[in-house]
């Protein structure tokens, strides 16, 4: 199978309790692929300034990932800024979309027959058009944030009615369906459309519901957190990458690829930007994923080969 992923790339500056880094390499489509490259090709849409530093992204190169529909536009490379600070949430100091604000998806014609399809958080007018260029894929996943919700739910409901799959944050799951009560939000995003759901709870771990079917997942346990701008995506990379991995769309795969996941998540939070990622070997990647699975309960209604 082949994997595809649309959405931002980014030169990000970040300040964290671990201290500081400026013009890194960042945006949903690169923490997406770096962590998806560990189990699989990838093909990355997104749009670059002329002042794009290429080779920060010769690694991905080097790990697979097609650049071809990385598209260079007359002007300057997204940029984002943002603290985290010791206790509270995250706080955005600078957002400039640049070309990222004229973008709009050109899906190269040896892309559009893609059996996996990731829509990385970005406008779901856009969603929608790369849905409407690449067909009919085997899986085809969506992210979104509240700002989406608020503004173009509609839409959003449309992208949610054409895919396989969605991920969500704790807040995003209840909104978009407007419940305060998450499984009872997470029926109604069925309803809505997509089979399984990913809940994203942060350092509460992950839920993932398959046709209604719970599987919970906790956080791995970290000692040094040096900058969480990337986990979600990278948790998204993880998962469609194991996926890809494992040419099965089974219920226990899905479940499987949620721990991948989370172990690719808790991998890219150790290091600012990629730094992390980049590095890893797939006995790292395998050792972690070993001792989640440890830290599962191994009951029935939540073990990796359950069928409940």
């Amino acid at each position: 199978m082949e994997l595809l992923v649309v959405g931002s790339v980014a030169l990000d500056t970040v300040k964290s309790p671990a201290g500081e880094r400026e013009e890194m390499l960042g945006g949903s489509a690169i923490y997406f692929s770096a962590a998806a490259s560990y189990f699989g090709p990838v093909r990355l849409v997104g749009v670059v300034g002329e002042d794009f530093p290429w080779d920060e992204v010769e690694f991905l190169r080097e790990r697979g990932v097609d650049l071809e529909g990385l598209e260079i536009a007359e002007g300057k490379t997204f940029r984002w800024s943002g603290v985290y600070p010791e206790e509270g949430e995250r706080e955005t100091l600078l957002t400039r979309l640049n070309v990222f604000e004229n973008f709009r998806p050109k899906i190269p014609a040896q892309y559009r027959s893609s059996e996996m399809v990731f829509l990385a958080n970005i406008d779901p007018v856009l969603q929608l058009e790369v849905l409407r260029q690449v067909g009919n894929a085997r899986l085809s996943a969506c992210d979104t944030m509240n700002f989406w919700i608020d503004s173009k739910l509609e839409r959003v409901f449309e992208v949610l009615s054409r895919v396989q799959m969605a991920f969500f944050n704790d807040g995003e799951a209840r909104s978009v369906v407007r419940e305060s009560n998450l499984p009872l939000a997470v029926e109604k995003i069925h309803a809505g459309g997509p089979a399984i759901a990913v809940v994203k709870k942060g350092e509460n771990g992950a839920l993932m519901s398959y046709k209604g079917s719970m599987f919970a997942v906790p956080a791995f346990p970290l000692k040094d957190v040096q900058d969480p701008t990337g986990a979600g995506d990278s948790f998204a990379g993880g998962m469609m990458g194991y996926l890809l991995s494992k040419g099965s769309l089974e219920r226990r795969t899905f479940r499987e690829a949620v721990i991948y996941g989370t172990v690719m998540a808790s991998f890219a939070v150790e290091g600012f930007g990629v730094e992390r990622l980049k590095v890893l070997r797939e006995e790292d990647i395998e050792q972690r994923a070993a001792k989640l699975v440890g830290m599962i309960s191994l009951s029935p209604r939540n073990s990796v080969a359950g069928t409940s």
